[in-house]
């Protein structure tokens, strides 16, 4: 791409700014929870229709994913309440275009974590207020700001009447932040490219290799006394620390074999394991008679998830049998991620395109990040061998209270977005 053609777009964008604000606005204000996404994501049809972008909506329910590798437990929801979105934007050639453009997959995903207590939050958690160059709102950062930069780079595109030769593919799915089966429905129904762009909030570096991770339920039975015969009863919380505590032993061993990753040994106990729920008994003088606790594990990249399964497994029923814990066995469920690590080789096409991109529009070169947590990109890479990139903007507080988007840099992103876009699918490159 010629310098003029990228301030053109930079101009376009500019010049689209307060709508693209706007828009990110009333995408921040649904609150697009687990389950409850619907509503979202028809807004996104009807705004992905007057684009005239050809839009197949569908539900989980509509997807047999008997066969599919990677498919996780769906415990929870209703998956006919699940929807999914893939619109498709056509080439269009004309005389003397170049036909070196190639196939594009761009997704986002809706669906957002919980709030927490609004009252720990400067304003309410889904107003989309924004103040002193910050949008804020549950899921502005995480990653409905990276879904108005891919919508508002291909307005740019086609406002700045740049030819695409390749078909694109937006797609804004849900159950990313719990199982990852919406961006694997895409899959399952036929949806493939020659590279994939989610444009997570990674500060505007490239995501290089992505820890996995596992979901499970514990459940713990105890014997129930009065708290005066408390020694002849079984304490199920007790009891669950316990095993919480075997397992945080368990992390340590995996953080030890991280040692030995040829990525992760450059970070510090890249394995998490969270208790992330916790509830149990029923009442304060008496000793509880249950304990569940819904937890999650990560895993290295080449780790099978069924291995570490087994290993819970075996850690479970060892702590059960040393500790003398005397009630039922603990009961499992495995209700969610159920992801492989994932490492994006270095060097493909699509990644120099991208980071030719980004060094046109920051003047610096990209640099590349190692996630200890999961994205959707793994499917691409693990399951079909599409180059996938995990390259977004800034924002703070993900997960956290008060999380918001940087908007200066989602200007600078949504033009390096543009600019992918116009090298990749238009063979369009930049100088």
């Amino acid at each position: 791409m010629a310098q003029s053609t990228l301030e053109i777009l930079r101009a376009t964008i500019e010049a689209n700014w307060q709508k693209q604000v706007d828009w990110l606005q009333k995408l921040v204000r649904f609150p697009s929870l687990r389950g409850q996404e619907t509503e979202c994501q028809d807004w996104l049809c009807s705004e992905f229709a007057a684009r005239d972008w050809g839009v197949d909506r569908y539900t989980l329910a509509d997807v047999n994913f008997e066969k599919v590798r990677g498919f996780a437990p769906l415990i929870g929801i209703d998956p006919a309440r699940s929807t999914q979105l893939v619109a498709t934007i056509q080439p269009h050639m004309c005389r003397g275009a170049s036909t070196r453009g190639r196939s594009l997959i761009l997704q986002g995903h809706v669906d957002v974590v919980p709030p927490g207590p609004a009252d720990m939050w400067s304003d309410p958690p889904f107003s989309g207020i924004v103040r002193d160059g910050w949008l804020l709102g549950r899921g502005a950062q995480d990653m409905k700001m990276g879904i108005s930069a891919l919508v508002f780079a291909l307005d740019a595109i086609q406002s700045a009447g740049l030819t695409l030769t390749a078909p694109v593919y937006l797609q804004t799915v849900t159950e990313e932040e719990s199982t990852g089966n919406g961006a694997l429905s895409t899959l399952a129904r036929g949806y493939k490219a020659d590279a994939c762009l989610i444009p997570e909030p990674t500060a505007n570096t490239i995501t290089r290799a992505q820890t996995g991770a596992i979901w499970f339920k514990l459940r713990v039975r105890g014997n129930p006394v009065h708290v005066a015969r408390a020694q002849e009863g079984g304490n199920a919380i007790l009891a669950t620390f316990t095993l919480i505590t075997a397992l945080q032993a368990l992390t340590a061993s995996f953080n030890n074999e991280a040692k030995g990753d040829p990525y992760f040994c450059r970070i510090a106990d890249p394995i998490k394991f969270n208790v992330g729920v916790i509830r149990g008994g029923d009442w304060a003088s008496s000793t509880p008679a249950w304990c569940e606790t819904d937890c999650r594990i990560g895993l290295l990249p080449g780790r099978r998830p069924d291995d570490v399964r087994q290993s819970i497994l075996y850690c479970l029923d060892a702590t059960t049998h040393t500790s003398g814990y005397a009630a039922a066995p603990p009961q499992i469920e495995w209700n969610g991620f159920h992801a492989d690590g994932a490492v994006l080789e270095p060097g493909s096409a699509a990644e120099l395109a991208l980071a030719a991109a980004h060094q046109s529009v920051f003047q610096k070169p990209m640099v590349e990040r190692l996630s200890t947590a999961v994205n959707d990109t793994r499917y691409y890479a693990l399951h079909q061998h599409i180059p996938a990139l995990c390259y977004g903007p800034s924002g703070k507080g993900m997960h956290g209270v008060n999380e918001r988007a940087n908007l200066t840099n989602l200007k600078q992103t949504t033009l390096v977005i543009a600019a992918f876009i116009a090298d990749w699918c238009g063979g369009t490159a930049i100088n």
